[in-house]
């Protein structure tokens, strides 16, 4: 049965595997194209130009939160306890494609608030998560 936190769950995924797909079809055009050797690419891309630094970290960012984000969206389905992130679990995708999409197009002081605004949106989603969660385990 498909639920908000099952799409949630696999969004946070898929979304994880299009930047990292697309930061190596990038690497991979610069390589055929010898524009950029093969053996020398950072895993920071911090020798390539900026959109390809902001796309290593925008990916780094989501594998740093799946743990936590896809983790307690995958309690919720292993324990049937979805009636808790079901609610928000679209708002919390969502929030996370706003931080990585921000972070691709800009590093302006507008955009960096931009960015954090839609991390703390995680945090909170996930603080509540947490909070509801563990309170169902203690009942």
């Amino acid at each position: 049965m498909t639920n908000a936190s099952t799409i949630a769950l696999t969004g946070l995924i898929a979304w994880a595997l299009t930047l990292l797909v697309l930061m190596e079809l990038l690497r991979g055009l610069l390589v055929v194209f010898k524009q950029f050797p093969a053996n020398e690419f950072t895993p920071d891309n911090s020798n390539l130009s900026p959109f390809m630094q902001r796309l290593a970290r925008a990916h780094a960012n989501c594998l740093e939160g799946l743990p936590i984000f896809g983790g307690l969206l995958l309690v919720a389905l292993v324990t049937r306890q979805t009636a808790i992130t079901d609610p928000l679990a679209i708002a919390l995708l969502a929030a996370r494609l706003v931080q990585s999409l921000v972070h691709l197009v800009s590093l302006a002081v507008p955009a960096v608030f931009l960015r954090f605004t839609a991390f703390a949106v995680q945090l909170v989603i996930a603080g509540y998560w947490t909070f509801e969660l563990l309170s169902g385990f203690v009942s």
